[in-house]
């Protein structure tokens, strides 16, 4: 099972970033799929979810009307696109992919990548 992020950089407040997380090793239209992030000296934070065929989707208050995100269940990725940047964005962020079934939940995550907003 890989999560495999990228898209990540430094870019200036106001520009845009997207995200990318590819997936390999499970039957990724099965799992709803997430983004977090985590600033230094701060608790990961759930930024973005979407459902496993994309027919809802979900924002923390600080990101909505700024990030969008989206998933191709043909080419197992999900995305997310950042505008609008702030430098309060600051963070490596995380895909995740979740399960529920009887039992308990199944999830996996990705290694990360960084995410840096700063004039």
């Amino acid at each position: 099972v890989q999560l495999v992020e990228s898209g990540g950089g430094l870019v200036q407040p106001g520009e845009s970033l997207r995200l990318s997380c590819a997936a390999s090793g499970f039957t990724f239209s099965s799992y709803h799929m997430s983004w977090y992030r985590q600033a230094p000296g701060k608790e990961r934070e759930l930024v973005a979810r979407i459902t496993s065929i994309g027919d809802f989707t979900d924002y923390a208050d600080s990101v909505k009307g700024r990030f969008t995100i989206s998933r191709d269940n043909a080419k197992n990725t999900v995305y997310l696109q950042m505008n609008s940047l702030k430098p309060e964005d600051t963070a490596l962020y995380y895909c995740n992919a979740l399960r529920s079934r009887l039992g308990g939940a199944i999830q996996y995550w990705g290694q990360g990548t960084q995410v840096t907003v700063s004039s």
